[in-house]
């Protein structure tokens, strides 16, 4: 594990294809925003043909970022067989789309993904509006119009390929190379389809953004919102810890050498914000977007208002998501009033 990670370079963005086992290479690939400044994609080889782990976004930078880094491991474009995709962000899924439109190459996600995919295919993008309805229910009515604003400036300028994918990967299912196997675990929570791939005899978790190194993961953002999106996001971390440690190969950030140290933290700082959330419900602040307000984000500490809308979204949607896991865990009740819901002790 750790000749894999002395292999790395210290920025984890930079261009390139970087073996971390023999066979496998991590190719990390632009994105078009700041906060993710890459993806990684595992590129694995077989006899049949190049494998993917997750794609890209659907960019020209990015498509010729991936050719640029596998001619250096001696394959096109055309060479990749088949990609297997994590989740249904854009980020992961979309150049999988655009690569079998040029190519044909074959495409698989998760089972649970199904839902969302369908709500993406519609072609007013009307499927996001269960989550501009989960921000009025957490009292973030102003929020929701802002960004279904936002959101009608960009949708004409908006060429993303969405599709449905080739086949669907089921829990348990293993994908079988010449060389290895790779097994299908579902971890929902990051989105409801999320799967992670294990390839146990070589100590490799693919991990998506379900584990990531650096950053908290968000929870539920996809276009049908599950009803208990950080419950479930729990259970799957906690069904990751129960196998063997493994190397840590994340969507964003740099190969880690125990899935399990960062499983831990990323359970302790839940629990800390569970504490937290239910701290501010017992001083009397009832709705989501409120304790959203009281709490700090990101690694810089800030307050909501310094976010930019989207992240505003993703910040009052988690805090939601605390405070159900809280009622559920009976440590807080929830009512309604006039379409927003209200937590008490």
């Amino acid at each position: 594990m750790t000749a894999a990670i002395r292999d790395q370079p210290d920025d984890w963005t930079e261009p390139g294809s970087f073996r971390v086992a023999p066979g496998v290479y991590r190719v990390p690939l632009p994105l078009p925003f700041d906060a993710l400044r890459a993806v990684n994609v595992y590129a694995v080889d077989d006899p049949d043909g190049l494998v993917l782990v997750d794609s890209g976004w659907a960019l020209e930078q990015s498509e010729k970022a991936l050719a640029a880094a596998l001619r250096n491991l001696g394959y096109d474009l055309s060479d990749i067989a088949r990609i297997a995709v994590t989740h249904a962000h854009g980020d992961h899924y979309t150049q999988a789309i655009a690569l079998r439109e040029a190519y044909g190459t074959r495409v698989s996600l998760g089972r649970g993904e199904r839902a969302s995919v369908e709500r993406l295919l519609l072609g007013d993008r009307a499927g996001y509006e269960d989550q501009h309805r989960q921000l009025r229910r957490y009292g973030a009515t102003a929020l929701s119009e802002t960004i279904a604003k936002l959101g009608a400036r960009r949708q004409g300028e908006d060429r993303t390929p969405w599709g449905r994918p080739d086949g669907w990967l089921d829990d348990g299912e293993r994908i079988q190379l010449a060389d290895r196997e790779l097994e299908v675990i579902a971890t929902p929570g990051h989105t409801q389809g999320h799967v992670v791939l294990r390839d146990e005899p070589a100590g490799l978790l693919f991990a998506g953004d379900h584990i990531l190194p650096h950053i908290t993961p968000s929870i539920g953002f996809e276009a049908v919102v599950p009803a208990t999106p950080l419950r479930d996001y729990l259970d799957s971390l906690r069904l990751v810890k129960d196998m063997p440690d493994m190397l840590l190969l994340p969507a964003h950030g740099p190969v880690t050498a125990s899935v399990h140290r960062r499983v831990d933290e990323l359970l302790d700082h839940h629990e800390v914000r569970l504490a937290t959330v239910l701290r501010e419900v017992q001083r009397g602040v009832p709705t989501a977007f409120e304790v959203a307000n009281r709490l700090r984000w990101t690694r810089r500490e800030r307050e909501l208002s310094e976010l930019d809308p989207f992240n505003q979204m993703l910040a009052v949607t988690e805090t939601g998501a605390h405070l159900d896991v809280l009622v559920l865990q009976r440590e807080l009740t929830r009512t309604e009033s006039d379409g927003v819901w209200l937590y008490s002790t």
